[in-house]
């Protein structure tokens, strides 16, 4: 028995979807892009479509791209999207568990500094700095002082937690 073309809804599905991939695609940034499958023609409507300021020269551009995206597989291109997300999401939580460890350092003092090193091992050097960057941060008499130290204990952190994997 043949097999049965796709249904109009399927077709109308699959083009819409390709529409909204390639409006993604749009608001890439041109590393993104350049990392993605794409044909010379497609990344080239996605560059002029980011210029385009009138609402119906937009919306035809975008169209155009929609066509476009309908004769490429998007398999690949939804992956590598996909793949980027996840590690845009694992830099978001790394930041944040850093962000934690700054701000409890400020709050609670050295207690803090004692349960970082439980968690991660500090030698007594690592341990002296942060404990200077941390006053600094506490006790500095100018605002911009204060968040010189925050800035710089935070980058500390990061480094000592990236060593470890834990960031």
């Amino acid at each position: 028995e043949a097999e049965r073309p796709p249904s109009k809804s399927a077709r109308k599905r699959a083009a819409t979807a390709a529409q909204e991939l390639g409006e993604r695609l749009v608001g890439l940034s041109e590393g993104e892009l350049a990392a993605l499958p794409l044909s010379d023609e497609l990344r080239e409507a996605i560059r002029v479509s980011r210029g385009m300021r009138g609402r119906g020269s937009a919306y035809r551009q975008r169209q155009y791209i929609g066509r476009l995206m309908r004769e490429v597989d998007t398999a690949p291109i939804l992956q590598r999207l996909e793949t980027g997300t996840r590690g845009q999401a694992l830099d978001a939580a790394r930041f944040r568990r850093i962000e934690v460890w700054r701000d409890r350092l400020i709050a609670e003092g050295d207690a803090a500094i004692t349960a970082l090193g439980e968690s991660v091992p500090l030698t007594d050097d690592l341990r002296a700095k942060l404990l200077d960057t941390l006053l600094r941060a506490q006790n500095s008499p100018s605002d911009t002082g204060r968040t010189a130290a925050r800035r710089e204990l935070f980058r500390d952190l990061r480094a000592i937690l990236a060593e470890v994997g834990g960031a």
